[in-house]
């Protein structure tokens, strides 16, 4: 007996097409069609595939997005100046700053500068009091707890009465699910690092969102059998090589584990570092020159393969409903971003 998997991206294509519906509808209606702008400052490279990824879900549902890319060291007061741009657009249904941001701009600050009717991220201050609150109800919800939401509701999980779990107390998804959990009336406990016999906890679960962001940590003996499981974990778990072997980089003398470049290998690999073969100069990715010869430079990889917080091939076999990652929430996280800037849209039609 295996768990019945909760299949995240199936689920993200119906939001979606609600989404699309939704648009259609708003328009027809005679309102503006919905805007939003992302306020991207650097070159994390992880951050700019976020930022794609979520244009593209616009772009899919007729969404009209808006880029603002700035550079690494663009003032904190000229990112503050766009924000307040952008709150005053009438374009402009939604504001998402990708984090993280560089060290010399607030983070705390950007998002309390972003307008409560544009906060489609859901983590401005007063939206994550209101979700706190009985009787109060955000503007908007942070969008991967209210993905998990939607997951364990499309899964068929009943949360009144319910012995509700979740792994991590993070503002960005533990804290606001446990909130979440309570607003549907769950009996709710939160562990974090500090929690004594984390386990036993866990195995009390008629529902577990784990989101502490250690690979594999929920093992089957954590699990009550048939719970409910949502896996937010994304973690790299490195996978040995029978090529790997040990480097030092000769730029700060840091030891990393790699192998040679073998154009064999399908996917599930990772640039570490790079090998100047003639001169036998090995370089950590990190501390790499700016210039590398071309001439007898090879790259040195990693395998990797992606794993949530729970280590899914044991509880696979004891829980009743499982995502898997991934596949199982990440899809949702963006397809709820793009729920909130309809919302946003209807509701400034409706003022």
């Amino acid at each position: 007996m295996t768990a019945e998997l909760i299949d995240g991206k199936a689920i993200a294509a119906k939001v979606r097409s609600e989404i699309a519906e939704g648009v259609e509808k708003l328009i027809a209606a005679g309102g503006t069609r919905p805007g939003l702008a992302t306020v991207l400052v650097g070159e994390d490279p992880a951050s700019h595939t976020y930022v794609r990824a979520k244009r593209k879900a616009c772009a899919e549902v007729g969404i009209e997005s808006f880029g603002n890319e700035l550079p690494a060291d663009t003032p904190q007061a000229e990112v503050l100046a766009l924000v307040e741009k952008l709150n005053a657009d009438p374009a402009v249904h939604g504001i998402l700053m990708q984090l993280p941001l560089p060290d010399h701009i607030d983070e705390e600050t950007m998002l309390n500068a972003i307008s409560l009717d544009k906060d489609v991220d859901g983590f401005h201050p007063v939206n994550i009091g209101k979700l706190g609150m009985k009787g109060r109800e955000p503007s908007f919800v942070p969008c991967t707890p209210d993905g998990c939401m939607r997951l364990l509701e499309e899964a068929g999980a009943i949360f009144e009465g319910a012995n509700a779990v979740v792994l991590g107390r993070s503002n960005i998804v533990g804290l606001p699910a446990s909130m979440l959990l309570l607003k549907r009336n769950a009996t709710l406990t939160i562990c974090h690092s500090r929690t004594q016999n984390i386990a036993e906890v866990c195995r009390s679960a008629d529902i577990l969102i784990a989101a502490v962001g250690r690979p594999e940590m929920v093992k089957a003996d954590w699990m009550k059998p048939g719970a409910y499981v949502i896996d937010v974990g994304i973690n790299n778990k490195w996978l040995e090589h029978a090529a790997d072997k040990e480097y030092a980089c000769d730029d700060c003398n840091d030891h990393f584990i790699a192998h040679r470049q073998d154009e064999s290998e399908k996917g599930g690999r990772r640039v570490v570092g790079y090998l100047h073969e003639p001169s036998g100069k090995s370089y950590s990715k990190e501390h790499a020159p700016a210039y590398l010869p071309d001439d007898g430079t090879i790259k040195l990889f990693r395998k990797y393969k992606l794993v949530g917080d729970v280590d899914f091939d044991e509880v696979n076999a004891v829980a009743g409903h499982l995502t898997p990652v991934p596949g199982g929430v990440g899809p949702m996280t963006i397809a709820m971003l793009v729920r909130n800037t309809l919302r946003g849209a209807e509701k400034a039609a409706a003022a």
